[in-house]
């Protein structure tokens, strides 16, 4: 399933945006400042980012410039109000990979990003969907549900989708934001206990009914993490 940043700050547009490449069947996260996308951009590699031109914190020009300066080769979407023909050469000419100028539509903006991911080969004869399993676990998305030792963990859709985001990801941690943006959709905030509490019914469905694997794991301070790790003998 493709990840997809938007690096966008009107909130109207972002959420358009990311509710259309959704319903496409794209993971898709929110960053409202150009500084902290890069942290995005650089630590967890999306498959294709969206980027306004006008953005507080760090520009989308500046944004394009670093990224290619430190080797990063993700495909870039600029988007802007901006749409002359100079203003659409410069940005492609510094490492954009395609440009739309505001206003564009919905169904365009899918296309040229699915066009992107097409480029980049990430996806390639896949489907984006991909059935995980692991010892005493079957996380199937077709069927939409998971297995743990041969029976039907009888997840809600929302903990099937974080098990799958997690399960997708397998043996890499995950912080708080990038799962609340991937399962709700939305920002993380410090007090939104979404996460924690939906992981704590993760565990007591899988972990807590397999007498030989632990499948969600704790990074204090980070997130968390899918994998399965046999039990400790006592």
């Amino acid at each position: 399933m493709p990840r997809v940043l938007i690096v966008e700050d009107d909130t109207l547009i972002a959420n358009a945006m990311a509710t259309h490449l959704r319903h496409a069947g794209m993971d898709v996260e929110w960053s409202d400042r150009g500084d902290r996308a890069m942290k995005k951009l650089r630590f967890e590699r999306p498959d294709v980012a969206i980027i306004d031109l006008m953005l507080p914190g760090m520009d989308g020009w500046r944004m394009i410039e670093s990224l290619r300066a430190d080797g990063i080769g993700l495909p870039l979407i600029v988007v802007s109000a901006r749409g002359t023909e100079q203003d659409k050469v410069h940005a492609l000419g510094i490492g954009g990979d395609d440009y739309l100028a505001k206003p564009f539509g919905m169904g365009e903006l899918v296309a040229r990003v699915k066009a992107a991911v097409r480029r980049s080969g990430v996806f390639a004869g896949d489907g984006g969907r991909s059935r995980v399993e692991v010892p005493g676990l079957i996380v199937d998305p077709d069927l939409h549900r998971a297995l743990i030792d041969g029976r039907d963990a009888e997840l809600t859709r929302t903990e099937f989708r974080l098990l799958s985001v997690l399960a997708s990801e397998q043996g890499r941690v995950m912080t708080r934001d990038q799962l609340q943006q991937r399962v709700w959709g939305t920002p993380y905030r410090p007090r939104d206990r979404s996460v924690d509490v939906c992981v704590r019914k993760l565990r007591e469905k899988l972990d807590q009914r397999s007498d030989t694997y632990s499948y969600i794991h704790t990074h204090y301070g980070v997130g968390y993490r899918f994998d399965a790790e046999p039990l400790a003998v006592a």
